[in-house]
């Protein structure tokens, strides 16, 4: 029943706001990172956030995270945010992310993270959006 779904990269670069004092990225940000993929890819597919709060009644939950911590990053790096998608039902979403230095080729941070919609009302679980459904059809 699941379909995957290979979204391209996301870039970004590793600011001072992201470090610690002594030039390595805050464990908290790379979470951070893996948000900033997950908004892209929906802005991308034109399926708006807060469209989805006003018209839809519904919001996109994270419902689990597992990380794992492989390399610091640092100040000034470029990296990748790499992210394949695994649509498991009409309301879950795998994320499978990695986080990658592209200049030494080196994995920094993985992880998997689960999305559900829910609706606002109520709390509970609701279909994702047709067009988001739409596009793992195809």
């Amino acid at each position: 029943m699941s379909k995957i779904f290979k979204h391209k990269d996301f870039n970004l670069v590793v600011y001072v706001e992201d470090t610690d004092f002594q030039g390595v990225v805050y464990h908290a940000n790379y979470l951070k990172y893996l948000e900033r993929a997950r908004s892209q890819f929906l802005i991308e597919h034109n399926l708006s956030q807060t469209k989805a709060m006003t018209i839809e009644n519904g919001s996109y939950v994270v419902k689990s995270v597992h990380l794992e911590y492989l390399n610091p990053a640092h100040l000034e790096d470029e990296l990748i945010v790499e992210t394949i998608i695994e649509h498991q039902s009409k309301v879950r979403t795998l994320f499978i992310q990695s986080i990658l230095n592209p200049k030494n080729d080196t994995l920094i941070c993985k992880g998997n993270v689960e999305v559900c919609f829910i609706d606002n009302s109520s709390g509970k679980p609701k279909p994702f959006p047709k067009r988001l459904l739409n596009l793992f059809s195809n």
